[in-house]
């Protein structure tokens, strides 16, 4: 497995880890049934942040996977 496969498969895990927390409103359910709901406007400081920079590490492992591709083609 080369690196751009690593960092690909790593941004894809990351996206895939931030929407499933983001994209969760059981979680918000829960915490606020168990009287946690202030935690819940906090977590998109977080999982925002995460989701994005998960997407450019795939963009940049694409980029940089298609790049070396070519080159070797020449």
């Amino acid at each position: 497995m080369d690196r751009n496969t690593k960092l690909i498969g790593t941004g894809i895990a990351g996206a895939l880890l931030a929407i499933l927390c983001c994209g969760t409103p059981i979680l918000a359910a829960a915490l606020a049934a168990l009287g946690l709901a202030a935690y819940v406007a906090k977590l998109d400081y977080v999982l925002i942040p995460v989701f994005l920079a998960s997407v450019a590490l795939i963009v940049f492992g694409i980029v940089r996977s298609r790049g070396q591709q070519s080159k070797a083609s020449q």
